[in-house]
């Protein structure tokens, strides 16, 4: 029997802007990669995205960075980006055959 991951509503908007922004990006592939790449690093991740810290908070608001560093080291969450930015991608990937289509 598997559960559903249990976030914070908050954490689930931080996961759903980084989804949304990677796929904005057209870097789902690349990020997908990387995020299954770091998992078995996770805990290492965040913990050096804690470090980098202060380099970072000029590009990020700073909630937003503490709270995804921290999501970063559980896994379920990690699943659950990776989920969120597939489902994104392919819905982006319908509306333009679906645009496509009717344009032709």
């Amino acid at each position: 029997m598997t559960s559903e991951p249990v976030f914070s509503d908050e954490d689930r908007g931080v996961l759903e802007r980084v989804a949304e922004r990677v796929v904005e990006l057209r870097l789902e592939t690349a990020a997908i990669l990387t995020i299954e790449g770091m998992r078995p690093m996770s805990v290492l991740t965040g913990t050096a995205m804690l470090f980098f810290e202060p380099i970072v908070q000029m590009l990020f608001r700073l909630p937003d960075y503490r709270r995804f560093a921290v999501l970063v080291e559980r896994r379920d969450a990690l699943e659950a980006l990776t989920q969120m930015i597939e489902t994104r991608a392919g819905a982006r990937e319908r509306a333009r055959e679906s645009a496509s289509k009717r344009g032709a």
